[in-house]
């Protein structure tokens, strides 16, 4: 990532404080427990250690350690029963889901042999957790319950913490880099057109807005040639150029690459929103020729950069990218009624890490629907699972996530420069154009390898957005 952060992760553990004197042995067990439970959370995100409570007053105490530092997510394990006003100090001033981890250190207690002690420190679950998602409903919280064993290990408990960790990274990416809108939307492109006060509202996403005067400008300061060489060869090891290329050929667009580089560090740039529509002449025609493959060696680093100013679809870029590593502009592209395949893609930046082969790079002489001409380039998608992510708004501007999960195939595609998809749905593709049109999603949404429904709703649980699934 050029720009990285770590999601923040309250964690803590809650006990009934009235049975730790009546079994001393429970003090060690609990303490031992949740030691190990700590290990559980992947050092991939920050974790904020609220100890493990026992009384009203542990439970604010942890409450503030959340609040000061801004988490992203709270999780917390359940050593035994316990009453909901251990948890609810912590958790009641927090916008975050509380996620109620309830793992039973022993498969099966050894019935005959089995004390009060034991059985409280070893081997109860259940009985708290609907007390606790009771009073987190009439809290107005948002919640999600993990069940499990700790004996012999629980793979599924283990995946589940990784998976909302990784979509609490999603929230704190947004809140710690901002998006940049060069330019507008793309004239007419109603459906694209956004609120930035209520972008940041909602999705915690602060707008800088930048002229493409200034981007022309970008790369004046850039002299450090040995940069230049190497980022150079970083465009030619990732893109095969139609009729071969060389250092010499993409210096000037090596050049710029620096220096958008260097602008989204200084900037603190997550998402790039782009659209150029002026005259495509001079130093405006030089850049704007070739910021398709410019932009797309910043996806490559973790920027999502959006054509046709779509911020809307640069968050559901980011959100891919973050969450599976892979975040694709794509859109509605053509059906070939033949096979009952979608056909999906879009001309623009793109991401090399979803491309099963080296993405190509040609000059073409028109842009379509854009002024200018310049560089394409064609990425060519894994075959096998794929996840379609868009992101629209109703009329109050509340946002929406539509997602949809299908099979990549082998196949014919379209070769002009434009990234393409044949992607098959279980519901077939009549009826899934049908189905995801409904939903009233932006014509533009972003595609990522692999199947991740099950974490795109633990992030719209986080920002609180309702989800449309479309198939799966």
């Amino acid at each position: 990532m050029l720009v990285d952060t770590k999601a923040r992760i309250g964690v803590f553990s809650i006990a009934l404080g009235a049975y730790l004197p009546q079994f001393p042995s429970l003090v060690p067990e609990f303490e031992s427990q949740y030691e190990a439970f700590k290990k559980m959370i992947p050092d991939t995100v920050e974790l904020i250690d609220g100890g493990m409570v026992t009384t009203k007053e542990q439970s604010q105490e942890a409450g503030d350690k959340f609040r000061a530092a801004d988490v992203d997510l709270v999780i917390m394990q359940l050593l035994t029963y316990a009453t909901s006003y251990n948890m609810l100090p912590a958790v009641k001033d927090l916008d975050v889901p509380v996620v109620l981890v309830n793992i039973q250190k022993l498969k099966a207690l050894d019935y005959d042999n089995t004390d009060i002690a034991t059985w409280l420190g070893e081997g109860y679950a259940c009985g708290a957790v609907g007390e606790m998602v009771a009073d987190l409903e009439r809290y107005g919280k948002r919640h999600a319950v993990i069940t499990g064993v700790v004996e012999g290990g629980d793979p599924a408990v283990q995946a589940e913490i990784e998976d909302w960790c990784r979509a609490a990274q999603v929230r704190r990416r947004f809140r710690d880099t901002n998006i940049a809108q060069i330019g507008r939307p793309y004239p007419g492109m109603m459906d694209l057109y956004i609120d930035e006060s209520n972008l940041y509202r909602r999705m915690h996403l602060y707008t800088k807005q930048f002229d493409w005067e200034k981007m022309w400008a970008i790369a004046d300061n850039i002299t450090d040639e040995e940069a230049i060489r190497a980022k150079a060869q970083d465009i030619l090891d990732t893109f095969d150029i139609e009729g071969g290329g060389s250092i010499e050929e993409v210096w000037e667009m090596a050049k710029y690459v620096v220096a958008f580089e260097q602008w989204v560090k200084d900037e603190k740039l997550g998402l790039i929103a782009s659209h150029y529509d002026g005259y495509a002449q001079g130093k405006a025609g030089v850049l704007d020729s070739m910021l398709i493959p410019a932009f797309s060696m910043l996806i490559k680093q973790g920027t999502a950069c959006a054509v046709e100013g779509d911020m809307k679809v640069a968050m559901a870029m980011s959100i891919l990218k973050t969450i599976s590593g892979t975040g694709q502009l794509a859109e509605m592209y053509s059906i070939d009624f033949n096979d009952d395949i979608a056909i999906i893609g879009h001309s623009g930046s793109g991401d090399a890490d979803i491309s099963d082969k080296k993405p190509t790079m040609k000059i073409v002489k028109v842009f379509h629907g854009k002024t200018g001409g310049g560089y394409l380039t064609q990425f060519y998608p894994y075959t096998g699972p794929v996840t379609y992510l868009a992101i629209t708004q109703d009329g109050d501007g509340h946002f929406k996530f539509i997602a949809a999960e299908g099979v990549n195939e082998e196949g014919p595609i379209l070769s002009f420069g434009d990234t393409n998809m044949r992607t098959r749905f279980t519901c077939g593709a009549r009826e899934f154009v049908n189905r995801w049109s409904e939903c009233g999603p932006t014509h533009h949404f972003a595609a990522a390898t692999g199947r991740h429904i099950d974490t795109i709703l633990k992030v719209a649980k986080i920002f609180n957005v309702p989800v449309d699934i479309v198939t799966r």
